[in-house]
C-alpha cells in the first residue's frame, strides 16, 4: 500500500528554502524555481542544492555532466554502464552528493522532450536507489516527485507533444534542433516510478549498499535488470515463487531459502560457534547475494557465516514478513502458550506456513544439545536472532517495541521447541 506523500505546496516550500538559486545573463538575474527544476541542455556552474563544502561544489558540476551523458544528452566516450558506475561510486563514497544527484535527476526528467532521455534519467534514479538513500530531509521531496509519476504515462506523452510543438514554433532555421523522440522507447515511465517508489521505501530503512568494496559494473547491471525482473531479495514470497516457476516448476519452497539453508549445513554451520550471531564479512555477503540472484551458488564458499548472514537478510528483506502482519497480534498474545502458538501456524496461508515450517525445522537442527555445545547458540539465542526476521512490530513507540521484542522471541522459541516439522524433510 502506497502512502500519500507531502503536498505540492510543501514541495514548493522545500525547494524555495533549499535550492541554490542560479542566475543568468549579464545582469545575473535569478532563474525561477520552475526553470531551475526543468530539463537543461547546458552545463551548470554551481550545485543545485545549497552547500558550503568546496569539494561538493566542484563534484556537483561534474556530476551533472555525467547525468547528461547517461541520459544521452551529452556526448561521451564512456559506455552508459561505466557512466552509471562513476556516478554511483561518487555518491556512494561521498554522502553529501547523494541529494544533489537526486535533485539533478528530478530536474533532467522534468519537461524533457526526448522520451528516451527521460526514460534513461528514471533508469539512473532506479539504479542509484539500489546503492544509497537520500537524506531524511530530502526523502519526502523525492517521494513526492516519484508519487506524481505513478500513473502519468498519458500526461507525459501529452506534455512532450506540447513542448515539442512550442519549441518548433520558436526555433529558427539557423539554430540547431535537438533530436526529438516522442515515441515510447522501452518501459513506460510509470513502471520506473513504481519501482523507484518501492525501492525508496526500502532503502530508507536498510540504508543501501554496505561494506568497504566500491560498487561494480556487475552490481550496476544487476540494479538495472531488477527494474523489470524482481530480485529474489526484497520481493514478496508470491513474486519469488512466480519468478522461479520456469526453472524449478515442481518446487514448493523458494529456491533461495532451501539452497542457502543447505549451504550453511554443508559448510558445518551446525558446529560453528556463534552461527547466526556472528555476521559474515559484509563484502563477501554482498558478492554472494549477487550470485544467488542469478541462480548461482559458488563452489568456493568456505565460511558458513556468509550464507547464514545472507539467509537472515533474505528473511528480513521479504516485502511482507514470513508471518504476515494480520497474524502479528495473535503471535504476541500467545507467546507463552505452546498449543496456541502452534495453532497460529496452521492459520497461515499455505506458502507462508511451508516457509515458516522449513525455517523452524532448520533451527531445530541447531537446537539439538549435541550442536549447542559447539555453537553456544541454544534455543533462546536462536529465537533472539531470528525473531526480528519473522515478525515485524508496526509501532513507533519505543516502549511497545521493547515489550513486543520479548514476546516475539518467546513466540519463536515456542515454535522451535513444540512445532512438529517432520513433514518438511525432503521437501524442496
Amino acid at each position: 500500500t502506497l502512502r500519500k506523500p507531502i503536498s505540492q505546496s510543501s514541495m514548493a516550500d522545500w525547494a524555495s528554502k533549499n535550492l541554490n538559486m542560479h542566475t543568468q545573463g549579464i545582469f545575473r538575474r535569478r532563474i525561477s524555481i520552475s526553470n531551475m527544476l526543468s530539463w537543461n541542455g547546458g552545463s551548470i556552474k554551481k550545485p543545485m542544492l545549497i552547500t558550503s563544502n568546496r569539494t561538493i561544489k566542484k563534484e556537483a558540476c561534474e556530476m551533472f555532466k555525467l547525468v547528461q551523458s547517461y541520459m544521452g544528452d551529452r556526448q561521451t566516450r564512456m559506455d552508459r554502464n561505466h557512466v552509471a558506475l562513476v556516478t554511483v561510486t561518487k555518491c556512494w563514497s561521498m554522502q553529501g552528493l547523494r541529494d544533489e544527484l537526486y535533485i539533478q535527476l528530478i530536474r533532467q526528467t522534468t519537461d524533457n522532450m526526448c522520451y528516451r532521455s527521460l526514460a534513461w534519467g528514471w533508469e539512473l534514479m532506479a539504479i542509484s536507489l539500489a546503492f544509497f538513500s537520500p537524506s531524511p530531509k530530502f526523502q519526502s521531496y523525492l517521494e513526492g516527485y516519484i508519487y506524481r509519476h505513478l500513473d502519468s504515462d498519458e500526461n507525459i506523452a501529452q506534455r512532450i507533444k506540447e513542448l515539442v510543438d512550442l519549441k518548433n514554433k520558436k526555433i529558427t532555421k539557423s539554430r540547431k534542433k535537438r533530436k526529438q523522440n516522442t515515441e515510447d522507447e522501452g518501459l513506460p515511465i510509470s513502471t520506473y516510478a513504481k519501482y523507484c517508489y518501492r525501492k525508496l521505501q526500502k532503502v530508507a530503512v536498510t540504508g543501501g549498499k554496505k561494506g568497504l568494496r566500491k560498487p561494480t559494473v556487475e552490481e550496476i547491471t544487476h540494479a538495472r535488470n531488477a527494474i523489470v525482473t524482481p530480485s529474489l531479495f526484497g520481493s514478496s514470497l508470491e513474486e519469488i515463487m512466480l519468478r522461479q516457476q520456469d526453472m524449478y516448476p515442481g518446487n514448493k519452497l523458494p529456491w533461495v531459502q532451501t539452497q542457502l539453508s543447505q549451504q550453511v549445513l554443508a559448510l558445518g554451520g551446525e558446529q560453528t560457534e556463534g552461527i547466526f550471531r556472528i555476521p559474515g564479512d559484509i563484502d563477501e555477503v554482498n558478492a554472494l547475494k549477487l550470485q544467488v540472484d542469478q541462480w548461482r551458488i559458488p563452489s568456493s564458499l568456505s565460511d558458513p557465516n556468509i550464507p547464514a548472514s545472507l539467509l537472515k537478510l533474505w528473511y528480513r528483506e521479504l516485502e511482507e514478513p514470513v508471518i504476515p502482519q494480520q497474524f502479528y497480534k495473535e503471535c504476541i498474545s500467545n507467546y507463552e502458550n505452546p498449543d496456541a502458538a502452534v495453532a497460529v501456524v496452521q492459520l497461515l496461508p499455505e506458502l507462508n506456513r511451508l516457509v515458516l515450517c522449513y525455517l523452524i525445522h532448520f533451527l531445530q537442527i541447531f537446537a539439538q544439545p549435541s550442536n549447542v555445545g559447539r555453537t553456544k547458540m541454544d534455543v533462546n539465542n536462536l529465537a533472539m536472532v531470528m525473531a526480528p526476521n519473522c515478525l515485524r512490530c508496526q509501532s513507533d513507540d519505543p516502549r511497545v517495541i521493547f515489550e513486543n521484542t520479548r514476546k516475539e522471541m518467546s513466540f519463536l522459541r515456542m515454535l522451535i521447541v513444540h512445532l512438529d516439522t517432520s513433514f518438511i524433510k525432503g521437501l524442496v
